[in-house]
């Protein structure tokens, strides 16, 4: 007598399928719009913000994904428009509205034309000059701001334009905008795009 052997049936893969979270999910108090009408838009998270900008009934699910791939609204600033078009669920016109949006904010922050020029007293009038310029530059760039003798902006130079993690100038490079302008002070800066600032050798 042959034993029989059991029977096995493997069952056909399926994919799971694609949900993502919608306006029409949410309990209505927990609508971004409603939410920012009741409360204003500082009690809104990141995330809320991002969903009225995108305007879409599935834009909750639309901007989770979108902070979850870039990890925070920093790098989000940073990413270019082919990028942000990689998340499903955005096209070219809501990819430039996005860049659009985010480099008005950039602008916001830098000092107002007319008027006296900005004055530099402290570490961190030049930081605030500076960050809007360079927080979301992916290179690696050497700037130079120029002062007069009150310590005032004559200008800000972008002397040069290096690698993910390098930047190579000649000291000639750095004080040719100054002798130029003429300015009686100097203060030199640059970023790292790659998130790991370190001690160099001049």
């Amino acid at each position: 007598m042959t034993q029989q052997l059991p029977l096995i049936v493997y069952a056909q893969e399926t994919k799971r399928p694609f949900v993502r979270r919608r306006i029409c999910d949410l309990p209505a108090e927990e609508r971004p719009l409603y939410r920012l009408h009741q409360h204003g838009s500082e009690a809104l998270a990141t995330s809320e913000l991002l969903a009225l900008l995108l305007g879409t009934a599935e834009a909750p699910g639309i901007a989770a994904d979108l902070l979850a791939r870039f990890g925070s609204l920093y790098a989000l600033a940073r990413a270019r428009k082919e990028q942000l078009m990689k998340i499903r669920g955005i096209g070219e016109s809501q990819a430039a509205r996005l860049v659009a949006v985010l480099e008005l904010s950039r602008r916001l922050q830098l000092p107002p034309t007319g008027g006296e020029p900005p004055r530099v007293s402290s570490p961190a009038d030049a930081a605030n000059l500076l960050l809007p310029r360079l927080s979301r530059l992916e290179q690696e760039e050497l700037h130079v701001i120029l002062l007069d003798t009150r310590n005032q902006v004559l200008g800000i130079k972008q002397i040069y334009k290096g690698s993910l993690n390098t930047s190579v100038v000649r000291l000639s490079e750095v004080f040719r905008p100054a002798i130029e302008a003429p300015a009686a002070a100097i203060i030199v800066a640059h970023n790292h795009p790659s998130g790991a600032p370190r001690s160099v050798p001049v």
